[in-house]
């Protein structure tokens, strides 16, 4: 029994476009993460209303979801250049 060894090229197994939606998808976590900072008080006496306000209970949660969805996407998405 001989094997054969093959000539192909071992590159990344993801392509350009993988890592650019992956890129994409990480801003936008960090985004979200950026918009839950503050809104805490320096007096733990003192109530901040500020913590309730709609960008950290709805904007920055939808903007991390949005975030892993399109890691996920990147992850999966199969690019042409793999075709032979």
């Amino acid at each position: 029994m001989t094997q054969k060894t093959s000539n192909k090229k071992i590159g990344s197994v993801f392509g350009k476009v993988n890592y650019l939606l992956m890129l994409a998808g990480i801003v936008l976590m960090v985004l979200g993460y950026l918009l839950m900072i503050g809104g805490g008080s320096n007096d733990p006496n003192v109530f901040n209303p500020e913590i309730f306000s709609p960008r950290r209970l709805t904007l920055a949660p939808i903007l991390i979801i949005a975030g892993i969805v399109v890691n996920v996407i990147a992850i999966l998405y199969k690019s042409n250049r793999n075709k032979e």
